[in-house]
């Protein structure tokens, strides 16, 4: 089969290269999934560049997310299965393969099957962008009524936590930095968009009233107009970082009763992801969430795929192999 790999970390036109490799055979609990869409997260560009450093077990045929129809399943894996259409996520995470293939092989919880109204273009943008923001949100209990602020909200995971936090009950407000990020905020269902680069951004929030909830995607450059704007007793919950540390004022965080909550995708409990897993997939039955604008590349096109993707796109870059 065709796929991408590399065996060392740097530059995708440097390390990345279009291969033939044996088919996998999916093994106890596995399915093999013949792929149609590759999604390219920010994790993996900047895994691939060794800013996140992993083990390569020979090579690494990279991406975490995709959607594809299983093709075959291993034993103990119900053989109803097969032709079953299905979302992909974390497929790279401690494992050679990658999406980026005509086929994968992922735990069986890691192909799940997509309801029948929602595209594969849907299916491809989920994995760990909705899985965040599911977490982020409802991790520790239910936010029906609750004031959520989800800061870029146009981004992958600020998208589909709009979309969820809206699903499940709440009420939304996104921070954005430009007319065009905030018309897409407003597309996923925001009932308040505000430039934070704007004078009178904190108290446009305020009009909104006091926020329970923060997604938080730039917790340093954020941690000030989310502290003006805090309900007492809000959670703060950050999923990002840019490797910059946070000072912050205990008393005034006190004086709030905030809490601050750290997500990352790769060191959360598994069964946890698997959980969050099937409610995305239930948001996505409900017709509750939609596809990021999408651009699409060829498999041969991986090295302009990889660097869209490093220049900061707002779109949700995908390698189609539907036509190989």
């Amino acid at each position: 089969m065709r796929a991408l790999e590399y065996r060392h970390t740097g530059a995708a036109r440097d390390v990345l290269r279009l291969v033939e490799v044996p088919r996998p055979q999916p093994g106890r609990g596995q399915v093999l999934v013949r792929v149609a869409l590759s999604a390219i997260n920010p994790s993996d560009v900047k895994t691939r560049a060794g800013y996140t450093p992993r083990p390569i077990d020979e090579f690494q045929i990279p991406h975490m997310d995709g959607a594809g129809r299983i093709e075959a399943v291993g034993p103990g894996v119900d053989e109803e299965r097969v032709g079953e259409r299905v979302w992909l996520w974390g497929a790279a995470f401690q494992s050679r393969w990658g999406t980026a293939a005509e086929y994968c092989v992922v735990d069986q919880a890691q192909a799940v099957r997509l309801p029948d109204a929602a595209s594969l273009e849907l299916g491809a943008c989920l994995g760990v962008p909705a899985i965040t923001a599911h977490e982020c949100l409802l991790s520790d209990g239910p936010i029906k009524d609750a004031r959520v602020l989800v800061a870029g909200g146009a981004g992958a995971v600020g998208h589909f936590a709009v979309e969820i936090a809206r699903w499940s009950g709440a009420r939304v407000a996104s921070t954005v930095s430009n007319p065009e990020k905030a018309r897409l905020a407003h597309a996923s269902g925001a009932d308040v968009v505000v430039n934070y680069r704007e004078p009178g951004a904190v108290d446009a929030i305020r009009q909104f009233g006091p926020i329970d909830r923060f997604v938080e995607v730039a917790l340093v450059d954020n941690f000030g107009l989310d502290l003006e704007v805090a309900a007492p007793r809000a959670t703060i919950v950050t999923y990002a970082t840019d490797g910059r540390d946070l000072a912050l004022s205990l008393r005034e965080a006190m004086r709030v009763g905030l809490a601050i909550r750290f997500f990352l995708f790769y060191t959360h409990p598994r069964s946890l992801l698997e959980l969050a897993a099937q409610s995305v997939t239930e948001a996505a039955g409900d017709g509750a969430l939609t596809a990021l604008p999408i651009t699409s590349f060829p498999l041969e096109q991986f090295v302009e795929a990889h660097e869209l993707v490093e220049s900061g796109t707002a779109s949700k870059v995908v390698l189609d192999l539907r036509a190989q």
